[in-house]
Parts: structure tokens; sequence; C-alpha cells
């Protein structure tokens, strides 16, 4: 018989790594709530016809009653340069600070939505409208059509594609926050010809 690694048994819990750490923007203005901005790691790609992805917050946060309220929110993606912010924002609660004004960062409007904001600062973010939510536990989860994605015009390349190492994205692995690395491969390099790994600067190696 082979032999295979040993495993420790660490019990039921979250961790899947790395997964995405992000900015949710939303609001409440008909309610008199400003602009708020939540950390959220549970987030994720659901459905790509039509696109959407889900975020999963606690009840008792400020921001699910805005996002319950409206039906709308943004998922901002974020770069080294806003890390501290995000940190910030997963920390204080919107009842208590202004966050867009505390941090310095500017809250723009989103594509195809009434009330929640986008960061300016943000390298892309995905405008969404609440499709569904689903009570699950600790965390409600908020499935969200994305209705346009919006990306900085500094990181479109010349030829039209845009250029994510340069976003200097950042990932979370069970508590603490990573930059995303150098690639590694593209989508289908197990199966693709050298000449296409050397067009894709993988140096025709598999």
């Amino acid at each position: 018989m082979a032999n295979h690694p040993a495993f420790r048994e660490i019990g039921p819990t979250t961790y899947l790594s790395p997964i995405p750490s992000v900015l949710v923007g939303c609001a409440d203005p008909a309610n008199g709530m400003k602009p708020n901005l939540i950390t959220i790691a549970w987030a994720g790609v659901v459905c790509s016809k039509p696109p959407m992805v889900s975020i999963s917050i606690r009840k008792e946060r400020h921001s699910h009653a805005l996002v319950k309220n409206t039906g709308e929110f943004t998922v901002n993606l974020i770069g080294k340069d806003l890390l501290k912010a995000m940190d910030f924002c997963g920390v204080k609660s919107g009842r208590d600070v202004d966050k867009f004004a505390h941090l310095g960062i500017t809250a723009i409007p989103a594509p195809g939505l009434e009330a929640a904001p986008a960061i300016a600062e943000a390298p892309a973010f995905l405008s969404c409208k609440v499709r569904q939510i689903i009570e699950l536990g600790s965390h409600d989860m908020f499935i969200g059509e994305v209705q346009q994605v919006s990306v900085a015009d500094r990181y479109f390349r010349e030829d039209g594609s845009i250029n994510e190492d340069a976003m200097e994205l950042v990932s979370y692995i069970h508590g603490t926050y990573h930059a995303v690395s150098e690639p590694l491969g593209f989508f289908g390099f197990s199966v693709a010809s050298e000449e296409a790994l050397r067009r894709r600067g993988f140096g025709g190696k598999k």
C-alpha cells in the first residue's frame, strides 16, 4: 500500500483558503443612512449567466439593514494601498463612524444602482442588485446580480486587456491578509500547446 501523509482533524470550521477580501459599499438614503463600507471575506461567485455573486453578513451588522432595505450593494476589489482602510472597516461600525470621511476615501455613484456607493480609489468594483436573501445561521447570504463592472482606466493595457497584477490584490487566509502572488498558470494551461504557453509568458513549460 502507498504511504499517505498524516492529517490532523481540527473540527468543522470555515477553513477555506485563500478567499477574496473586499469592501462592500451600501447606503440607505431614504432612511437617512449615509454611505457605508463593510469588510467582507465571505464572498464569492455563484453564477455566470446571469453573473451573480454572494456576500454573507451577520444580521446585527449595520450594513445588513442597508443592503436589505435597498436591495443594492457594491463589491470593491482591494489592493495593497487600501489594505488598512479595509481592515478598519471590518472592526469599526458605521453606526459609530462615517468611514468614508474618517479614512479620506471617496464615495462615487455605481452604474446601475441608486443608493449603494462605490470607492473611487478601488482598482475595480461590481455593481449588484439583490436577487435573493438566504438565512443560514450566523450570517445571511445576499445573492446579487451584477449590473455592471467598472475597472479603473490605469489598469488597462494598450491592447485593452486588464492588468490584474498591477492591482496588487489582497486575499484572506485564516485571519491574515496576503498579497496575491505572481501567476503560476492560466485556465487550461495543463493541456495548452507549447506555442500557447509561450504566448502567455509561461516559457513553453507545463
